[in-house]
């Protein structure tokens, strides 16, 4: 449909907006509190300055990453998420075949309202699985050793959500996982018949992947996750014998203790601002980060990242990766596949255009270099 067609994050979130129930929205949207870390994200990232070089040969260019052994047809991917099924009926099996089909890693969350072995396999395999942690540690490693089993090579520990934080649009709304209907939330539903139907034909989503957590009575969505320490990372880091990356970091001295415990990457990410509301932007952090863990540590980010020129600023700043989370939920809000489709391609041509104007042929060659102020990104011994 040409009244749907996204050709940056700002269309499908205009779009998304208009097509889904106000809850549901902002609970995509939203962040803590006045959502200052969220603003400060995006804005610290459209501050950087990239430096256009001319008369060099930039024909022939390519956009694939080798990263953790593994071969990316772009340098991002999709972020972790829970309960995207209530963007959109559909929505985990719509970014797993996303990334299945542009061969880039889709994040499944712990909270994800799809089975994580059926993401592996309609993913093809790009699939990363997320672990939150609550009290039982013992139920934690059921569900990494369920990972193992259904395959997965790559796994993200998050460690900033040692407790939901109030999320002021949703607590306006009377969000709620399970639903509480009441008035307001009929009469939102009400208006957006498309959404409320098709929910009702699929069902009500939930959280698929609590399996190994309903021995744990604390393992709700509001509950505390916060029982996760070094000496957790470390036995973790025994049981699980591939790549693990640990999520939500922004200090550089835990960024260090990390690597030093044996983790094999870093995602420096503020949660999209939905946790500390005062909070540094993310891409502030990361140059900090990447100088205490050194130039060969694998890095990925996330947090504030909205178009193909954000993720070429990231790398330059010192990430090896990017995760994008919201904008890919819009552009299903927007329009499904299709509209996950057009974002993804409307990305990947902004990356391509910002490699032509900086001079580069393969994103893997994307550096500090690139930046209008390389001092930003440079490493401190």
């Amino acid at each position: 449909m040409a009244g749907r067609s996204i050709f940056d994050t700002e269309d499908a979130r205009r779009l998304a907006k208009r097509r889904m129930p106000r809850m549901m929205f902002d609970f995509v949207d939203g962040a803590v509190g006045s959502e200052l870390a969220a603003q400060l994200n995006s804005e610290a990232i459209r501050q950087i300055r990239l430096c256009p070089r001319v008369l060099v040969n930039v024909d022939g260019r390519t956009l694939s990453k080798t990263f953790l052994g593994e071969e990316m047809g772009l340098p991002f991917g999709i972020a972790p998420m829970g309960m995207c099924n209530l963007v959109w009926p559909g929505a985990d099996q719509i970014l797993a075949s996303q990334a299945a089909e542009h061969k880039i890693p889709v994040g499944v969350s712990t909270a994800a309202s799809t089975r994580l072995e059926e993401m592996y396999e309609r993913s093809e395999g790009r699939a990363w699985f997320q672990l939150y942690v609550y009290q039982s540690h013992e139920a934690a490693f059921e569900l990494v050793d369920r990972a193992a089993a259904a395959g997965y090579t790559k796994l993200l520990l998050t460690v900033d959500v040692t407790q939901l934080s109030r999320r002021v649009r949703d607590l306006r709304n009377g969000f709620h996982v399970p639903f509480k209907m009441g008035l307001r939330q009929f009469a939102d539903f009400a208006l957006h018949p498309t959404w409320s139907l098709t929910t009702l034909v699929k069902g009500v989503p939930s959280p698929q992947n609590y399996d190994a957590l309903k021995g744990d009575a604390n393992a709700t969505r509001k509950a505390n996750r916060g029982s996760a320490d070094w000496d957790f990372l470390k036995r973790l880091r025994d049981r699980w014998k591939h790549s693990l990356l640990v999520k939500g970091v922004l200090s550089p001295d835990d960024a260090l203790k990390i690597k030093q415990t044996g983790a094999d990457g870093i995602s420096v990410s503020n949660h999209g601002g939905r946790q500390l509301d005062s909070a540094p932007a993310a891409i502030h952090a990361l140059p900090a980060v990447r100088a205490a863990v050194g130039s060969d540590f694998p890095l990925v980010f996330d947090s504030g990242v909205r178009s193909g020129e954000d993720v070429v600023k990231a790398l330059a700043m010192g990430a090896d990766f990017v995760l994008l989370g919201r904008p890919m939920l819009y552009a299903i809000g927007a329009n499904g596949e299709r509209g996950l489709n057009q974002l993804i391609e409307a990305l990947r041509q902004d990356i391509d255009v910002a490699l032509s104007q900086t001079g580069l042929r393969a994103v893997s060659d994307v550096s500090a270099g690139i930046l209008q102020d390389p001092s930003m990104a440079t490493l401190k011994d």
